[in-house]
């Protein structure tokens, strides 16, 4: 299992960003397979958007929406929990 997580343009400091990747690799860890994430922000709005690809052609998108606090790590977290089929 290997879990690859990518982060542009999203303004976040490298703090945030380590942590936003380890409550990802977290959320993944018991999750069978080759897993990539990705997460692009833009400076023209608050919305990130979010793409996980995983095994047997698995792909989500969704739209972190940063004034509904889902910019914040623990959220993040939780949307990948949510959105990735246990094991």
């Amino acid at each position: 299992m290997a879990v690859m997580v990518e982060i542009h343009h999203t303004g976040t400091e490298p703090g945030e960003r380590a942590e936003i990747v380890a409550v990802i690799e977290h959320a993944l860890a018991d999750r069978a397979g080759d897993w990539h994430v990705s997460i692009f922000g833009s400076q023209s709005s608050v919305q990130w958007e979010m793409k996980i690809s995983g095994p047997t052609g698995f792909e989500r998108t969704y739209d972190l929406d940063g004034a509904a606090g889902e910019h914040d790590p623990r959220v993040i977290g939780k949307i990948v929990t949510k959105m990735v089929p246990g094991t």
